[in-house]
């Protein structure tokens, strides 16, 4: 199993549903996000999806996309972030789940990036505009490094498409939990509970929900229909907001309790 598996296996089997923060490598700066993400497992992530920067984020709200172009500015690539996973792998076996756009992947050469993401101590990665259509090859080349494939599954995705995630994704299955882009909101869609019936009908794969998650209810709420709860834009916001100040990683440490329901 990768450390994904068997995170999401173990909470399983406990009753419990998880909790992956997403965070932008490089913002405020690299070595911040070594340190937040020793951070945000002490405080309770179960999984981390760390954001490789890229210019033109078309997935992401205006949270997300400062926070890429902060990180870009500052002169981070994906080696640059590479190279900071190699270097937290030696503190911690927390599962980290590479998000990224597929064209600064194929920039560095995909094979030899694979292989170089297994060694860091990548255990995956989400490749938001990777498609089913163009999947097989890239997946081949992930799953032959033991790396996980997580493809998103929306609203809006046909029976059929949602069968082809199914086939081509490891670890969990990320339902996208309405149409449109990253971004905070106050409810979680009515969109969230239909979509996960169609999604268990074709994989008994976990399932995260993410989109729009910012607050405990919203994750308490994912959790009694799905395994694991996304949130992006709130986390990225909270470095946003505290970035400058030295208590950062204090900060988003009562942020990630908080969302977890304690104080």
């Amino acid at each position: 199993m990768t450390r994904i598996q068997s995170k999401l296996t173990q909470l399983r089997r406990e009753g419990r549903g998880a909790l992956i923060p997403f965070i932008t490598m490089g913002d405020p700066s690299l070595e911040m996000t070594g340190e937040l993400i020793l951070q945000l497992e002490r405080s309770g992530a179960d999984i981390i999806e760390l954001g490789i920067p890229f210019s033109d984020p078309l997935a992401d709200g205006p949270v997300i996309q400062r926070a890429s172009e902060r990180a870009l500015a500052r002169g981070v690539t994906v080696r640059k972030a590479l190279q900071l996973v190699a270097h937290v792998r030696r503190q911690t076996e927390v599962p980290l789940l590479l998000f990224s756009y597929f064209n600064p992947l194929f920039a560095c050469g995909f094979e030899a990036l694979s292989r170089e993401a297994r060694i860091c101590g990548v255990d995956g990665f989400l490749i938001t505009d990777l498609s089913v259509e163009e999947a097989q090859g890239p997946v081949q080349t992930m799953r032959q490094q033991g790396l996980d494939t997580v493809f998103l599954a929306a609203p809006t995705s046909t029976d059929k498409r949602i069968e082809s995630i199914a086939r081509f994704s490891s670890g969990f299955i990320y339902a996208v939990s309405r149409t449109g882009v990253t971004g905070e909101q106050k409810s979680l869609s009515a969109d969230v509970a239909p979509l996960l019936q169609r999604i268990r009908k074709q994989s008994d794969l976990p399932v995260a929900v993410g989109f729009g998650i910012s607050e405990p209810s919203q994750v308490q709420e994912v959790w009694r229909l799905a395994d694991a709860a996304v949130v992006g834009s709130a986390m990225v916001r909270c470095i946003e907001e505290h970035g400058v100040q030295p208590d950062l990683c204090a900060r988003v440490g009562n942020f990630t309790r908080w969302l977890k329901g304690g104080r």
